[in-house]
This record gives structure tokens, C-alpha cells and sequence, in this order.
């Protein structure tokens, strides 16, 4: 397999100026020299490296590009609102047209507001729980951002916990309690002991067990009525992937907030904060405010990637490849005898391990460009599944060892005249 010189001589320079390498943590490479550093550009499925080589790529960059790089939609928007202002001193109509679109896509969202990441608008739903109910204590289950990574034992970056979180006072982290997916017992506990003054439940869905997501979340639902509490949706990765309305929807389940994300905009950093219009205007009184809410090609990008989502059966073709791809990459599995399963909902993958050895070669091919398995997404097409799982065989090794376990990230939509470039 080709390597990345330039890749790796220019990040390693990086590490001398840029804490810990690169602004995201998720994104740091890890396995020299076959691992590209930086990415050059993307179309389609595929990306570049400054080193010229070409990706079928399964990262989405983390999961914002559910259609697509370049999707000929989203970028005309963007370069279209470009002409006529990014930000400006009072708000736009964009933010009113977009916030139509959300509340017809989302069943909980009777009003939104607009933030810039996912986690940042987490941290605005506990405010308003908390604000909401006059309680002090919030109920975590999954990882709802590093802002938020506040309860003892809680996750500090998907899949990595510190039994105490580095950074937070004990105080503050007595305020967050870190609980179980799909086991409601140690929930029900919980809201017995400390009843009346738990402001809220917020829940992210754990990849590896989908098939516990409807009881599980319907059970909370009661639970926090029962109780006065609000539970909150953390969708950052769900929404707009198995559903528009995403895991609310999926398990029917009407929540009182729920956070969205990196589904909405394809790229362009947005995020929303949607509910019941009693919660949402609570923030009149207790202020959740930021300069950059109402930039306007964010805004732009996420009318025309919703648009795209309610005029084409995206959601479909996600799970349908996923399917796809998942079916084949079990096949390889059990064939060659790997210690790896490809568990959870097609459209939000992930892999599971036997043993925790590194293989960065096992999953790429031209090279394809994976460190962990990562969900579909619409540019995804039958050029880029279809030979996915034999070219993961050609990589085969003397020896099988297994990669680390890691959530899904996910493939894009097929662009609606066929595969893309």
C-alpha cells in the first residue's frame, strides 16, 4: 500500500504548533505511514490526500457528510447566499425558512433555535431542563460532546471514560449522573433516590444495541413524565440517519428535546435545539445566545440538504446499503476467520472486536480510507459498495489480527443521477 510522506512530515511539524495535533481529537492519525494526515479535497465517496492519493472514503468526516463532498445542491446554496452576506447585525429570513422545514421533519419540534455544534447545543438543552423545572441534577447515558462529559465515569470522547473527568469540580460533576443503555432498572433507581430533583434524562443511542432502543427509550419516556423531568434526544448522529426525526421517531417516542446536527447541513457547522414551544421559550428568561447562531451559509446549506432529504428517499438508501455493505463485510468475516462482527442499524454501523490489536491495512483498498467502520451515506452507490468487501479481502494478511472497536460514522446517499465521479 502506498504511503503518505508528505502527509506525515507536515503533521508532525503540525504537532509543534497545534495542541494535540489537530482541533479534533477523533481526526488525529494514528497508523504512519499508510494513514493519510490531511485530506486535499473531496467529491462524491471519495477524497484526495496532499499526497495525491485517491480514498472511497467511510469516515463522512465524522458523520457531517451524509450526501455527499461537493453535493451540487448544498454547494449552490452556499455559494449563492456567498453574494449576498454571511452574517450581518439583525437576523435573516433563512433562519424562519429553515425552522419551518425542522419542525415539519421533526415530530418533537414545535420551536428551534440555532446553535454552531452539537455539544454546545446539548449544554443549551440542560439549561433549559434545568431552567424549565427548577431542578439541578441531569441524567447522561452515551456521549453528548466533550462539553457536556461532566459525570463521574461518564465518556470524555466517544468510547473513552474517566471515572473523574479532568477539568470539572466535584461540585459540578455531582450535578451529572452517568447511566446505562437499555437496562432501565439502574434508571428507575436513580429517580427513586433523588426524586424532585432531577431536571432531566438525556440519552444518545449506543450503536452496538439498537435492538434495545424502542423499550428502552419508551420506558424513559414514562419514567420522566412520571417524574416531572424532560427528556432530551441527544440525534447529533441519529438524526437525519435512520430518521429525519431520528431515534425519537425510530422508537415513536415524542420527546421534550432533541438535539441535531451533524445530519442537518452536510458539512457546514449548524446545530439545532428543537421542542416544545413551552421548553424553547423558557430561554427568554434564561439566555442561550450566540453571534454566530444565525450565520446564514449554514443556514443555506441546511435548506437545501433538508430539502434534499424531504423530496428523496435518502433515509432509504442509507439503510439499504448499509445493509449492503454490512452483509458483505460479515461474509468476509466469518470466511477469513477475522475476530470482527458488524453489529448494529445499517445506516448507523459499528464493529465489534475480539481482540484489541491494531490492523490499519484490513480496511482499506485503493486505498480505502477507514481507521473504524463508519455508517453509509447517499454517495455511497453500487461503484463504491459493491467492490468494498473483495478489496478488503485482497488486503488480507498472513496473520488476521483484529482493529480496535469503534462506533459507525457512515456511507452518503447516491446522488440521484447515478453514482457520483
Amino acid at each position: 500500500m502506498p504511503t503518505s510522506p508528505h502527509s506525515w512530515k507536515h503533521y508532525k511539524e503540525s504537532e509543534h504548533r497545534i495542541a494535540t495535533g489537530t482541533s479534533t481529537m477523533s481526526k488525529r492519525p494514528r497508523f504512519e505511514p499508510e494513514e493519510p494526515c490531511y485530506i486535499a479535497h473531496g467529491a462524491g465517496c471519495r477524497v484526495w490526500d496532499i499526497d495525491g492519493r485517491e480514498f472511497i472514503d467511510f469516515r463522512n468526516a465524522l458523520g457531517p457528510i451524509t450526501l455527499g463532498y461537493c453535493f451540487p445542491a448544498v454547494d449552490a446554496a452556499i455559494r449563492a447566499q456567498l453574494n449576498q452576506g454571511i452574517i450581518f447585525g439583525h437576523p435573516t429570513l433563512l433562519e424562519a425558512e429553515v425552522a419551518e422545514l425542522l419542525i415539519a421533519a421533526i415530530p418533537c419540534a414545535e420551536k428551534v433555535r440555532y446553535l454552531k455544534t452539537g455539544g454546545e447545543a446539548m449544554a443549551a438543552a440542560f439549561k433549559v431542563a434545568r431552567a424549565a423545572t427548577g431542578r439541578d441534577i441531569i441524567l447522561q447515558c452515551g456521549y453528548n460532546g466533550w462539553l457536556n462529559s461532566l459525570a463521574s465515569g461518564g465518556a470524555v470522547l466517544p468510547g473513552v471514560r474517566q471515572d473523574a473527568p479532568l477539568g470539572v469540580p466535584s461540585d459540578i460533576a455531582k450535578l451529572h449522573r452517568m447511566l446505562p443503555w437499555g437496562d432501565l432498572a439502574p434508571w428507575e433507581q436513580t429517580f427513586q433516590e433523588l426524586d424532585g430533583r432531577i431536571a432531566g434524562a438525556a440519552v444518545a443511542m449506543d450503536y452496538f444495541a439498537p435492538e434495545k432502543a424502542k423499550d428502552f427509550v419508551r420506558g424513559l419516556r414514562g419514567l420522566t413524565q412520571r417524574h416531572g423531568a424532560v427528556l432530551m434526544i441527544d440525534e447529533i448522529v441519529t438524526g437525519f440517519r435512520i430518521a429525519r426525526g431520528g431515534l425519537h421517531e425510530y422508537c415513536g417516542v415524542n420527546a421534550d428535546l432533541a438535539v441535531f446536527s451533524k445530519g442537518i447541513a452536510n458539512g457546514m457547522p449548524l446545530s439545532v435545539l428543537a421542542g416544545k414551544a413551552h421548553l424553547l421559550d423558557v430561554i427568554e428568561k434564561a439566555p442561550i445566545s450566540s453571534t454566530f447562531s444565525g450565520e446564514t451559509l449554514s443556514l443555506a446549506a441546511a435548506r437545501a440538504a433538508i430539502t434534499t432529504y424531504r423530496n428523496n428517499d435518502v433515509i432509504g438508501h442509507l439503510a439499504r446499503t448499509g445493509k449492503r455493505f454490512q452483509g458483505g463485510l460479515n461474509d468476509l468475516f466469518k470466511q477469513r476467520n477475522y475476530p470482527l462482527e458488524c453489529v448494529g442499524l445499517p445506516s448507523c454501523m459499528a464493529l465489534r472486536v475480539a481482540l484489541q490489536r491494531v490492523l490499519p491495512q484490513l480496511l482499506s483498498h485503493r486505498p480505502r480510507y477507514r481507521r473504524s467502520l463508519g455508517p453509509p451515506r447517499q454517495s455511497h452507490g453500487r461503484s463504491c459498495i459493491t467492490p468494498s468487501t473483495p478489496a478488503l479481502d485482497e488486503r488480507r494478511p498472513a496473520t488476521t489480527p483484529a482493529i480496535p472497536t469503534g462506533a459507525a460514522g457512515g456511507l452518503q446517499w447516491r446522488y440521484p443521477t447515478g453514482d457520483p465521479p
